[in-house]
C-alpha cells in the first residue's frame, strides 16, 4: 500500500505562484509513475502532470504547459507541482496519485484508471 498526503494548496491571485507537495509512504517502490490531477466543481477529473519515478520523464497537459512543473525528490519520497502564472481556471481540488505497476510507455497515454493510490486532495483557488 502507498499512502499519499498533499499539502501546499490555498488561495492565490491570478498571475501568482503556488507549490503543491505530495509526500508518499508505504511500498513506494511499486510505483513507477506518479502524477497530479485536478477536479473543478461540476467538471470531470483531469490529468495535470505526470512523472516517471525511475526515468524522470514528464508529461504535461496542454493547459499547463510552460506554467507548471512537476518534480520529484526520491530521497524524501516527495513529488511537487510548481504552479506559476496561475489563472482563475486553475481553481480546483488537486490530487496526487501513484500507480502500482511497472510502466515505461508514454506518460501521455496514462489515464486516472491507471493510478491506484490517491491522496485526499488540496484545494487551490485562484482569484482574478
Amino acid at each position: 500500500q502507498v499512502q499519499l498526503v498533499e499539502s501546499g494548496g490555498g488561495s492565490v491571485q491570478s498571475g501568482g505562484s503556488l507549490r503543491l507537495s505530495c509526500a508518499a509512504s508505504g511500498y513506494t517502490s511499486s510505483s513507477t509513475f506518479m502524477g497530479w490531477f485536478r477536479q473543478a466543481p461540476g467538471k470531470e477529473r483531469e490529468g495535470v502532470a505526470f512523472i516517471g519515478t525511475t526515468t524522470g520523464r514528464t508529461y504535461y497537459a496542454d493547459f499547463v504547459k510552460g506554467r507548471f512543473t512537476i518534480s520529484q525528490d526520491n530521497a524524501k519520497n516527495k513529488v511537487d507541482l510548481q504552479m506559476n502564472i496561475v489563472k482563475p481556471e486553475d481553481t480546483a481540488m488537486y490530487y496526487c496519485a501513484a500507480g502500482n505497476k511497472w510502466y515505461f510507455g508514454p506518460l501521455s497515454l496514462l489515464t486516472d484508471g491507471d493510478f491506484s493510490y490517491w491522496g485526499q486532495g488540496t484545494q487551490v483557488t485562484v482569484s482574478s
